[in-house]
């Protein structure tokens, strides 16, 4: 009896110490914050209004984890998030960068209610760090389909692909974060040049 009782309290205290222990520390990123002011960069009298409509992304790179993929397989990165959910923070960044860069469009936030003639409707098909091999030195690649719509008739003014590849210089986890944050400032660069060419179209 006082043997079982013994063996009881071992295996109580075992069970405890499981629940105790510290899981593996997960390092958070954030990517494509310009640092510049929030203010509009707008120089114009009367600048196209654009609405910009919730950025799609496919289901695998959505949330909060950072996708790898080496060939036909996918993996998330270890130990390793995104501070909120990589959608979340693609839309927060495309409007800073409108906010710092553009000069003959104003990009209409989902939270404000001022009308606009132009829709920009932007579908992330691509978010991850590829691999060549298992090991190998990983390249960010980030790809969407924009098109500018008109509004409220809904017809296409102008689409395009817009695709950016930067390498992270080394597989380690923070190189990686970092080449997310230098491509996703790239695509939007690249994504407020082409708007505003194409948003003052009859």
């Amino acid at each position: 009896m006082i043997r079982s009782l013994v063996l009881a309290a071992t295996a109580l205290g075992l069970s405890g110490c499981a629940l105790l222990s510290s899981p593996d520390p997960v390092q958070l990123y954030r990517f494509g914050e310009s640092g510049g002011s929030t203010a509009s960069a707008v120089t114009v009298a009367n600048p196209v209004q654009v609405r910009l409509r919730n950025v799609e992304f496919p289901s695998a790179s959505r949330g909060d984890r950072i996708l790898g993929v080496t060939g036909l397989e996918a993996a998330y990165i270890a130990r390793a998030r995104w501070v909120s959910p990589a959608q979340q923070l693609m839309s927060q960044s495309i409007e800073s960068a409108f906010g710092d860069q553009a000069r003959a469009v104003r990009l209409i936030g989902q939270r404000e209610l001022t009308p606009a003639t132009r829709v920009l409707d932007i579908d992330v098909r691509t978010f991850e760090a590829r691999y060549d091999y298992e090991g190998a030195v990983p390249v960010v690649t980030i790809s969407a389909r924009a098109r500018l719509l008109r509004f409220p008739d809904r017809t296409v003014v102008a689409e395009e692909v817009i695709s950016v590849s930067e390498s992270a210089g080394e597989n380690r986890v923070s190189a990686i974060a970092q080449a997310f944050d230098l491509a996703s400032r790239e695509f939007n660069t690249r994504l407020v040049t082409w708007t505003e060419a194409n948003a003052g179209g009859a």
